[in-house]
């Protein structure tokens, strides 16, 4: 593909981006907009370490070619809450003890900010379904499912 300019938005912040319009979101958060927390895993989008959030949806930024998110809002684990206000998740998360090693975690985070954007109280079923398309080797998915729930009992009492 041609070079091009791709103008969106992350984290709530405009950016252009002059490069391959073919090639991968996750190469242009990570290389170019230097938004490390969005990992690579399997380059395929079956693994979840690259999920982020485009228009509210979490995709795999993988496999998400730049063109596609011009004049989008994209959300990487960044954008998602500060030291001084994390969101709810950030902090059920922390409570829970959800993570061990971390490298899923904000593929994980960003799936779940997405389920709990369209359903402010998802059954466990429902987290579990969304859940399902991580790898993690960690073995943390229980405490990831209790943190999910308790952010979103947290997101709804607030």
């Amino acid at each position: 593909m041609p070079n091009s300019v791709v103008a969106f938005h992350v984290n709530g912040h405009e950016v252009s981006v002059q490069g391959d319009s073919g090639q991968s979101l996750l190469d242009v958060l990570r290389n170019t907009l230097h938004l490390k927390a969005t990992r690579m895993g399997c380059g395929q989008g079956a693994c979840g370490a690259c999920r982020v959030m485009v228009e509210g949806h979490a995709v795999a930024a993988c496999e998400t070619p730049l063109w596609s998110v011009q004049g989008k809002h994209i959300t990487t684990v960044e954008g998602l809450g500060t030291r001084e206000a994390p969101h709810a998740l950030q902090t059920a998360f922390i409570e829970e003890q959800a993570m061990q090693c971390g490298f899923c975690t904000s593929g994980i985070l960003m799936s779940a900010a997405a389920l709990l954007q369209r359903q402010a109280h998802p059954t466990r079923q429902e987290i579990v379904q969304v859940l399902d398309g991580h790898l993690c080797r960690c073995g943390a998915h229980n405490r990831v499912i209790r943190a999910i729930e308790k952010a979103a009992t947290q997101s709804a009492a607030a």
